[in-house]
C-alpha cells in the first residue's frame, strides 16, 4: 500500500488543529493519535509549515 500525500493546506490544517490542543494540555502523542499522523510527522510538520497561511503554502 502506498504512502498518503497530503496537501499544502491540509498539513497547515493539521498542524493548526495540533497547536491548539497541544495548548489545551494534550501530550504530542496524543495530538499525532488524533490527527492520523506519526510524531515525527507532526514534529517535520510543525518546524516546516508552523507560522504559515494556506496561500502561502506550496509543494516543492
Amino acid at each position: 500500500m502506498g504512502r498518503k500525500r497530503h496537501t499544502p493546506e491540509q498539513i497547515i490544517n493539521k498542524v493548526r488543529q495540533a497547536e491548539v490542543e497541544i495548548a489545551n494540555g494534550a501530550t504530542v502523542a496524543q495530538v499525532c493519535k488524533q490527527i492520523g499522523v506519526t510524531e515525527q510527522t507532526c514534529y517535520r510538520g510543525r518546524g516546516e509549515h508552523g507560522a504559515m497561511r494556506v496561500d502561502q503554502a506550496k509543494r516543492p
